[in-house]
Order: structure tokens, then C-alpha cells, then sequence
């Protein structure tokens, strides 16, 4: 078997760059569980000139394996080793646009770029359609997407991105942003964006964009979606139908900075209520074999309760490895993890 070795991202925040390896060696055990086909041998960290790498071992890697490690969240560059030398191989991905629709926008509590990508990368390799990472053209809800970030990242692989936020201010400040990214890049699009009514009364506020990275498929309407509501999480049944995503990944409340709102309880510090009123509601918009990853803050609730909340949604929960490994320490008040599940098929 051969040995490759994988440069980590360099990350300006520096608690996720101390965590970053450990990490990608459970991604990267995703990837070789969901799409690789388990052909990985050891995975493990290596310091090579006093820089940190991933190494694993495989049979010679073919142009598929090599343009799915091209999605690694925190893939910088791949190598061959050839005794004491790295040999670089050209890597691939599937993004769309320039990364700046990821990294530009900057305010408090924005989750880290990369363990967005994380999130998403490991959704979708515990999802029935993992192996059609390169090829399928995934249909992603975030049902508490603040600003954006998890749907910039599903637009850049290809991907349908839909959300849901119920604050009015982070909901502006996103259709302000996408659409002047947009224009700004002279990107082909078509947007719509204001009130929805129903019985002459509004019920919300939404943004419905289409768009191409290429002016060709523009034309012959082979085009990506765009879709958020300003809406409580709870009512997004009304506006998306059952069994119309792929996957629904989201980032919790963290019970620091912002609470989780429900309608019995108003804000609260722990997000155990919103799952429980959430959880059902999310899990019916996903098609059979769809994959839900969320993201939290295990200081204000165990994982044991909320895998307990998925289940009782309906959902099968992974709960092996590599899907284990992936808690990690955000700040002093923040120790976050990463659960998955399954609709059954």
C-alpha cells in the first residue's frame, strides 16, 4: 500500500486549528466509510519538518478518490510519500464559485468557515446518496441558518441551498449580502424577495434566487436554488414540502451568546426544547435515506438526550465511529459536537 499525506488548512482560529487534525482524521474516516468504500488503512497525525499532517494508507488512488479528498474541510494540499520526499498531487473540488461567498462576510457568533464544511461533509457521507458526492446535485435545508453560512457553502459545491431564520435583522443582512455578491460578480441570476401573504395577511418574509456559475447552463436552465424564509423554524412545513431534502444540517444555539426560542418556553439557554419541538418537524422534510447533521454545545445538553430526541423523530442515529470523534472545544463556555441521522430508506 502506498502512504499519502494531507497538509492541514492553515485557520486563523487558533482553538479550531489545535483541534483541525484530529478532526480531519475523523472526516476523512467518513469520506472512507461513505465513499472510498473502506479502502483507507490507518489514519492517524504526522509531523513532517515540524508541520502537522494526516497520513493514511490506500492502493494507488484513482482520479475519483483523489477529486473526493478535494473536499476535505480542512484539505490543503495532498502527497504522495516517497521515502523521505512528499510527491504533490493535483487535487480537485467541487466548488463553484470564489471562496470570498464563504470568508467575506464577518460578524459575531459566525460559525468557522471549515467546521461548516465539516458539518456538511459528514451529513451527506452518512446519507444513502454518499456516493454520488461528485455527481448529485444535493438539496440542502438549514432550518436555523442566521446569516448564511452553511447555504453559501452548499451554493459553492453545486448544491439547492433552502433555509429558515426567524430573526428579521440576520434574515436582511443575508438577502442584502447574497444579492450584492451576486451582482457584484456579475453572476446570472434572477431574485425574488418580499412578503408572502396568504388570505390577504403576511405570514413572512422570503428570498427565492436562481443561479448559475456558468452562463450556459443559465441559459438552458440547468440552475441552482436559492430559497430562505423568515419564518419560525416550527412553520417550515408550510413553506417546503415534506420529502424534498437531501439533507437538513444546522448549527444549534449555542446557550452563550443566543438562546433557543419555542413556542411553549420563549428563549431558553439549552436547545433540548427546540429539538423536541423541532426534531419531527425537520425529519419529515427529509427524503428516505436523507441524513440530519447538527451541531451543539454539549455543556447545555447531553448527546445522549439529543440522539434520544432524533430517535424518537424517526431517525436512525450514527453512532459509531467516526461520528464520535468529532466533539471538540470552541471556548471556555463551548465544548461542541456533531450528531448524525439517518431517515430510514
Amino acid at each position: 500500500m502506498a502512504l499519502y499525506a494531507l497538509l492541514i488548512l492553515p485557520s486563523a482560529n487558533r482553538v479550531y486549528a489545535d483541534a483541525s487534525v484530529e478532526l480531519t482524521c475523523a472526516e476523512l474516516r467518513a469520506f472512507d466509510q461513505g465513499v472510498l468504500g473502506n479502502r483507507l488503512g490507518e489514519v492517524g497525525p504526522r509531523v513532517v519538518g515540524g508541520v502537522p499532517y494526516v497520513t493514511f494508507e490506500a492502493d494507488e488512488l484513482t482520479e475519483r478518490d483523489v477529486a473526493v479528498l478535494g473536499n476535505l474541510s480542512s484539505g490543503y494540499a495532498l502527497f504522495e510519500v516517497v521515502g523521505e520526499l512528499l510527491r504533490p498531487m493535483t487535487t480537485t473540488s467541487l466548488d463553484r464559485f470564489d471562496d470570498d461567498l464563504i470568508t467575506i462576510q464577518k460578524y459575531q457568533g459566525k460559525t468557522n468557515e471549515q467546521f461548516t464544511k465539516l458539518l456538511l461533509n459528514v451529513t451527506l457521507l452518512a446519507s444513502e446518496h454518499a456516493s454520488q458526492l461528485l455527481t448529485r446535485r444535493f438539496r440542502v435545508l438549514d432550518p436555523l441558518c442566521g446569516r448564511g453560512t452553511t447555504l453559501n457553502q452548499a451554493l459553492m459545491y453545486g448544491f439547492d441551498a433552502a433555509g429558515v431564520d426567524r430573526d428579521q435583522k440576520d434574515f436582511e443582512a443575508y438577502a442584502a449580502f447574497i444579492q450584492t455578491w451576486l451582482k457584484r460578480k456579475r453572476i446570472k441570476h434572477k431574485a425574488e424577495f418580499g412578503p408572502v401573504r396568504r388570505e390577504r395577511q403576511v405570514v413572512a418574509k422570503r428570498l427565492r434566487i436562481e443561479l448559475a456559475a456558468d452562463k450556459d447552463d443559465y441559459k438552458s436552465k440547468a440552475t441552482q436554488l436559492l430559497d430562505v424564509v423568515n419564518v419560525d423554524t416550527l412553520r417550515s412545513r408550510e413553506f417546503f414540502k415534506d420529502g424534498s431534502f437531501d439533507l437538513v444540517v444546522t448549527d444549534a444555539p449555542y446557550g452563550v451568546q443566543h438562546g433557543s426560542r419555542t413556542a411553549g418556553k420563549g428563549l431558553t439557554r439549552s436547545p433540548e426544547d427546540l429539538l423536541a419541538e423541532a426534531a419531527p418537524v425537520w425529519a419529515r422534510l427529509l427524503r428516505p435515506g436523507g441524513a440530519m447533521g447538527i451541531a451543539w454545545n454539549t455543556f447545555v445538553a447531553k448527546r445522549e438526550l439529543a440522539a434520544g430526541l432524533l430517535a424518537e423523530a424517526g431517525l436512525e442515529v450514527v453512532d459509531d465511529e467516526p461520528y464520535r470523534s468529532l466533539r471538540h472545544r470552541v471556548d471556555q463556555a463551548i465544548m461542541r459536537d456533531v450528531l448524525v441521522a439517518r431517515k430510514p430508506a
